[in-house]
């Protein structure tokens, strides 16, 4: 396999045409390429920076085998590669002069494509502790016990309460956040649909946010209730709700990511009928 093998552009347009039918063969699995592609393609680069995208395919139209996303400054997002591919990759971005914060990966692919960047450019990768799994609505089953209360989709007016939950849902799993409301926008929250499950007085509890839908796909993300509210059946109420909203509205395919290392939500997403697909994992370079 030669380096040249992978065709590198800045249009999102022209990757999609080529790489698109690759990446809609496993929404599930190709699920962030998806949804960051399309933000691209909507709303532009800015969407996620001022500097272009980095994207790229391996293989010719129709017979695509691999393909990946960097968003300016990002971390490099490949889909699943062999150690040929992934060493492929890193020859030929080393060679053009890429410089790269890190991968983020299923997990083989991210220690194979890691490996093969410190073999080409003699740069240290380091395995980040946190690790997500990646699961997929199977046969969705409700929550039991099912708390009081509705569903409502979040408005304009809860525009600040969506910011604070957000604040404190990054806050939580370790995320940078603006530190004010003019960086909104620029987060991976601003273009995503916010449900709330509500008390039945009316008072917000928990949230849960949902991707537009791509390729008959959603990924539900985030899910977040406050410390002092948890362990009361909302987040499941929330989360299951956004599930159904998604297949009634015509995703054949709904996923979301959870930490392997936190019990509570392992075994909530499963209850609720989600099945894990794969592990992803994010190595830094230094």
């Amino acid at each position: 396999m030669r380096p040249d093998d992978w065709h590198l552009t800045d249009d999102v347009d022209a990757f999609l045409a080529r790489a698109g039918g690759f990446l809609r063969s496993r929404p599930d699995l190709h699920t962030m390429a998806l949804t960051v592609t399309e933000a691209l393609r909507a709303q532009g680069p800015g969407t996620y920076g001022a500097e272009a995208p980095l994207l790229g395919h391996l293989g010719e139209p129709g017979e695509v085998r691999a393909a990946f996303h960097r968003r300016a400054r990002g971390l490099l997002s490949p889909t699943v590669l062999t150690p040929e591919q992934a060493d492929a990759l890193a020859a030929r971005l080393a060679g053009l002069g890429h410089v790269l914060p890190g991968v983020s990966a299923e997990q083989h692919t991210a220690a194979a494509f890691a490996g093969a960047w410190r073999r080409h450019t003699g740069a240290t990768p380091a395995l980040r502790a946190q690790r997500v799994r990646l699961y997929r609505l199977g046969t969705p089953i409700p929550p039991d016990p099912h708390p009081r209360g509705r569903a409502r989709a979040a408005g304009e007016r809860d525009h600040e309460h969506l910011v604070r939950w957000c604040r404190a849902f990054t806050a939580d799993v370790g995320e940078d956040f603006p530190a004010d409301d003019a960086g909104w926008p620029g987060t991976r929250f601003a273009a995503k649909r916010f449900t709330f499950w509500e008390t039945p007085d009316g008072t917000p509890v928990s949230m849960a946010g949902a991707t537009a839908m791509v390729a008959g796909h959603v990924r539900v993300d985030p899910v977040y209730t406050p410390a002092h509210l948890r362990g009361r059946g909302y987040a499941g109420a929330v989360t299951a709700e956004v599930g159904r909203s998604a297949r009634a509205a015509g995703a054949h395919t709904v996923v979301l990511f959870a930490d392997p290392a936190n019990p509570t939500s392992t075994a909530l997403y499963q209850r609720l009928g989600y099945d894990p697909v794969a592990e992803f994992t994010v190595y830094d370079f230094t």
